[in-house]
């Protein structure tokens, strides 16, 4: 009762319904825009939450993400194309409505739907991540150096199809975290002589590089869609008989959603398309599917924005990012000098409140916008990728220098963008350079501060029970991913009958 009287008192107080709001409004702009993920959206973001007070710019980020996870099903209904990865599910059933004339119900069924997953998602983001923050009294050096290899432990199921590629992507963002001052005896190390790099390389800038600028030098390469919409859909919510349908889809998508959230490194659009076929699986009209079945529709925008609240979970408790949103906000979290993790709920009780209360005000007022903004969207989305591009690198480049008033930090996002899209071209996932250059820091120093107390003996981490059980869960993620390797593997080369030869 007290944390509710708190939350009231933050909401009327200070300016998070206003940054609720705003970020609920850039973000299904920029999930309406196809090629803008929602993690782009935070990034664009970041660099401006600098001046904010720290409560206010962690609602605005995570505010956005739950806006940019409905914005992505505009596009995908109305010209076949979802702004966002996880709208690729909407689009089956979708764009089947829109073109029988339904647009209008498949747009209320997606914003209708996404606000019962949002709110089961925060429910869960409440009950489930103070009882894994209670340990935060008992955490040592030796505690959050395992934390951190748990972090990066994530690397083996964000690696795509090459494993080696995400380790040489997760060991180039250790690489760019060694930068700067060492944590223990203070000599500049890998500055080149460079003043600007004795305070390390900032991860904000990193994220922009590799998640904006790579994105939009890889979309200056792409083909130019020429579909475009004239469409003037206006959203229809469902009745009374339909809602009644969609209860047993939204079960299963919210389910499979808190699940997958939960779980670092799966995130949205698994959880979409595992959603799509479980709801498909326990229909009694599954012959609808694909042909403009609501209940293809309610599933997967139930299922992501249920992720955009419960991702949030491994993040606050243990500071384990395991989405490149989730990256974003863990971003938005150091900027502050909050520390994510276990004493998060300890120190700095009235920031997690207000997030709550943030994200529960974005959750209700998602419906109001969501409607307010469809024209507006409809517009962005047929406007040539020429003048959104220079729009974009406008707002990032202003954004950047604004922070220290540096063309050196320009310079560092540009360079991380050239470096985001070779990384791309050669297929190497983002996230895992990004898991480093966050968690570097926080392995490093600790590693080095448990060495201290023990002299040198490594023993000292199989002393402390809760590094020991965190060290295995590590063990156990990594085996897990490999194992699933290998017996995809298998499965692709056994012989198909008795006797017979291997397909490969």
């Amino acid at each position: 009762m007290d944390a509710v009287l708190q939350g009231f008192d933050l909401l009327l107080g200070t300016p998070l319904a206003f940054a609720a709001i705003a970020g609920v409004a850039w973000g299904i702009f920029g999930g309406a825009l196809p090629g803008i993920s929602p993690s782009i959206s935070m990034a664009l973001l970041l660099p401006f939450t600098y001046g904010m007070e720290p409560t206010s710019a962690i609602v605005l980020l995570g505010s956005t993400y739950i806006g940019a996870e409905y914005g992505g099903s505009i596009p995908a209904i109305l010209i076949n194309t979802p702004g966002t990865n996880a709208a690729a599910a909407t689009v089956l059933d979708g764009y089947a409505m829109q073109r029988q004339g339904m647009g209008g119900q498949a747009l209320g069924i997606s914003l209708y739907s996404g606000v019962i997953g949002g709110m089961i998602g925060l429910l869960m983001l409440v009950m489930l991540t103070r009882p894994l923050a209670n340990l935060a009294l008992a955490f040592t050096p030796m505690s959050y150096f395992a934390l951190g290899v748990l972090g990066l432990s994530v690397i083996a199921s964000l690696a795509g199809a090459s494993i080696l590629k995400g380790l040489a992507a997760g060991v180039l963002g250790l690489m760019v975290a060694t930068v700067g001052t060492d944590p223990m005896s203070g000599v500049p190390r890998f500055t080149f002589g460079q003043v600007e790099l004795l305070e390390g390389i900032a991860p904000i800038l990193i994220m922009v590089g590799l998640f904006a600028v790579s994105e939009l030098l890889r979309q200056a390469g792409a083909p130019v869609r020429t579909e475009t919409s004239r469409d003037t859909a206006r959203i229809r919510f469902p009745g009374r008989k339909l809602r009644r349908r969609l209860v047993k889809p939204q079960l299963i998508g919210a389910s499979i959603g808190t699940v997958e959230g939960v779980i670092p490194g799966a995130g949205g659009t698994i959880a979409s398309f595992l959603s799509y076929n479980e709801a498909r699986r326990w229909s009694r009209s599954r012959a609808e599917f694909g042909r403009g079945s609501p209940e293809g529709i309610a599933a997967p925008e139930t299922a992501n924005n249920t992720v955009a609240s419960t991702a949030l979970v491994p993040l606050l408790s243990f500071g384990i990012p395991g989405s490149n949103s989730a990256a974003i906000l863990l971003g938005g979290l150091l900027i502050h000098g909050l520390l994510p993790g276990p004493r998060l709920f300890e120190e700095n009780t009235d920031t997690v409140i207000g997030l709550y209360t943030g994200l529960f005000v974005a959750n209700l007022s998602l419906l109001a916008i969501g409607t307010l903004v469809l024209p507006i969207c409809l517009w962005l989305v047929n406007r040539s990728r020429a003048l959104l591009t220079a729009f974009i690198y406008a707002l990032i480049l202003s954004g950047i220098y604004t922070i220290n008033a540096s063309l050196f930090d320009v310079g560092i996002v540009l360079t991380a963008g050239a470096a985001g899209y070779l990384m791309r071209l050669f297929d190497m996932p983002l996230l895992p350079a990004v898991l480093g250059v966050v968690l570097g820091f926080l392995v490093e120093s600790n590693y080095r501060r448990s060495l201290v107390l023990s002299a040198g003996d490594h023993a000292i981490f199989l002393e402390d029970p809760i590094a020991v059980g965190l060290l295995i869960v590590a063990v156990l993620f990594i085996a897990g991913s490999l194992g699933t390797r290998l017996w995809l593997a298998f499965g692709r080369n056994r012989p198909t009958a008795a006797g017979g030869r291997s397909s490969a």
